[in-house]
């Protein structure tokens, strides 16, 4: 007879998250838990790995929270993440939530469900966020996310990741080279550094970015590292001329800005100005005339008058940007423009957000468009719908094929022929051994 206890994890909000419950889900595979995905499968134990971003980031935690509460009446529910280090007693208060943990105490977890085995009553129990904790997540066994650093010192006005993940920490070079060999064992054919602020990685360790992106170019294993995102007033030329040369490290970027007014930035608390940015922008391209430029904006910021807002939209409109992460602006407790004056209207949010949008389809389209007839590397993905096989190339194209199981995790050269209906890139194989990588 199976004695294992089953146990589920849901994971709400940013890559590092993911990240993270890949990692504390082993803690309970290595102590006898079988782990289950099927969503109709009731589970014993179940995670809910929250997300605090936003007030929608907050609310979707909270339906999450319940609706698996409802979906699995006996389980021991247990509540981790942002949400849980920020409003602990709004999770407390939630019907059915056994445990609430901060963002240490979170990969204690195990520890704290056989203590409080007979004893039902939401427990919140907090040190200060100021231990490393390494993890990586296995995406299909295609792409593994790893993360390198944690919390951030930068208390932009907008933002409360300081308070929920505390001040910025990282692993040394020689333990993230360690972990990037275990992955290499999994299979996975693509790493994915990650972080809260990886550009400052290295306060913790006396090392730098720097010094961490020459040692993974001496690495063997790996071939595709792409960096997640990185803040403009840190990724030097030296970083962009190491990836403009290098056989490791893919020609993609993702450089937030949030606005596009220095006033606006100014109030946000930002470490840059607007030209900063774009010559970081044009170094790139000048170095990698192909490479995909992604971006962040918020919009309708506090003191965001109309004319401000027209100042981000010409600036951007005239940049290379391949994808445009678009926000509209959410009040976070704690965070300092909360008790800003000058309130932008949710309406004028909404509709400053969707013309932002439009704006960053047509630049994806664009982008995709002058890479049409290219050959690229395509390294294929286990998800798959209605037919079709999806995959990413060097510069983050999305592509669709037919599917083949046998093109999953396999590195193919590739036509980039016609945008499909869905937005993504047709190919044709451009050799006739697509299965030899």
């Amino acid at each position: 007879m199976d004695t294992k206890q089953k146990v589920k994890f849901h994971t709400l909000g940013c890559k590092l998250n993911f990240s993270e419950s890949s990692t504390i889900s082993k803690i309970f595979t290595d102590n006898n838990f079988e782990l289950i995905e099927d969503k109709s499968q009731i589970a014993d134990v179940i995670v809910i790995n929250t997300c605090s971003v936003t007030s929608l980031a907050e609310k979707k935690s909270r339906q999450t929270i319940s609706k698996l509460i409802k979906e699995n009446p006996k389980a021991f529910v247990a509540a981790i993440g942002c949400y849980s280090e920020l409003k602990p007693e709004e999770l407390k208060n939630i019907e059915g939530v056994d445990l609430v943990l901060g963002s240490n105490e979170k990969f204690k977890i195990l520890e704290y469900i056989n203590n409080l085995q007979n004893d039902k009553t939401p427990t919140c129990d907090y040190t200060k966020a100021d231990e490393f904790y390494s993890s990586y997540s296995l995406q299909g066994r295609t792409r593994t996310f790893l993360k390198i650093q944690d919390g951030c010192d930068y208390f932009c006005s907008y933002c409360t990741i300081p308070f929920a993940r505390g001040r910025s920490r990282n692993a040394s070079v020689s333990d993230i080279i360690s972990q990037i060999n275990e992955i290499v064992n999994t299979g996975s054919k693509e790493i994915i550094l990650t972080g809260v602020n990886i550009g400052d990685f290295g306060k913790s360790t006396h090392e730098t970015f720097t010094d961490l992106v020459k040692a993974i170019e001496k690495l063997d294993g790996i071939n595709r590292f792409r960096i997640s995102s990185i803040e403009p007033n840190l990724i030097t030329d030296e970083i962009i001329d190491i990836i403009s040369t290098s056989n490791k490290f893919l020609p993609s970027f993702h450089i937030p800005l949030q606005s596009g007014s220095d006033t606006i930035l100014k109030k946000m608390n930002r470490r840059y100005n607007r030209d900063v940015f774009k010559n970081r922008l044009e170094k790139i391209k000048s170095c990698m005339p192909h490479a995909f430029i992604g971006t962040d904006l918020i919009l309708g910021f506090p003191g965001e008058t109309d004319e401000l807002f027209q100042e981000t939209y010409d600036f951007i409109r005239d940049l290379k940007l391949s994808f445009i992460h678009v926000f509209q602006y959410s009040e976070r407790e704690k965070a300092k423009a909360s008790t800003f004056s000058e309130v932008v209207p949710n309406t004028k949010r909404y509709n400053r957000s969707k013309e932002i949008q439009k704006l960053a389809d047509k630049k994806l389209r664009q982008f995709y468009s002058e890479n049409l007839g290219k050959t690229a590397s395509v390294l294929f993905e286990n998800q798959h719908s209605k037919g079709n096989l999806y995959g990413f190339t060097e510069n983050y194209i999305k592509v669709e094929a037919k599917y083949d199981k046998r093109l999953v995790n396999k590195i193919v050269n590739v036509k980039l022929c016609e945008l499909s209906q869905n937005g993504n890139v047709l190919i044709t194989f451009d050799d006739l051994k697509p299965f030899n990588h």
